[in-house]
């Protein structure tokens, strides 16, 4: 999934939005400093995914029989290489793409 830096920026807003109206919830660092972190994050598990989609884009690519994509075939080949590629850069796979 590709979010704009501004989309970013928005969803770690509503995250730090959300974690101040939790009471269970104490602030150890400024609430800016925290929320670039989840920026950081949120990029590097977006560039994560990105480099995933692919390497599995390729692995079907080369497969001995052509498999077009958008095809019954080829959307269960990049579920499996998908789920496979995030646990395999350690990444939980939160639904099912």
């Amino acid at each position: 999934m590709r979010l704009s830096r501004e989309k970013t920026v928005r969803l770690s807003h509503r995250i730090i939005d959300f974690l101040v109206s939790n009471p269970a919830v104490d602030f150890v660092e400024d609430r800016d400093t925290i929320r670039q972190e989840v920026v950081t994050i949120i990029t590097s598990l977006l560039k994560l995914e990105e480099q995933v989609d692919t390497e599995v884009r390729t692995k079907i690519a080369s497969q001995k029989k052509e498999i077009l994509e958008g095809s019954e075939e080829w959307d269960i080949l990049y579920r499996k290489y998908y789920a496979e590629g995030l646990k395999r850069m350690g990444v939980a796979e939160v639904h099912a793409r």
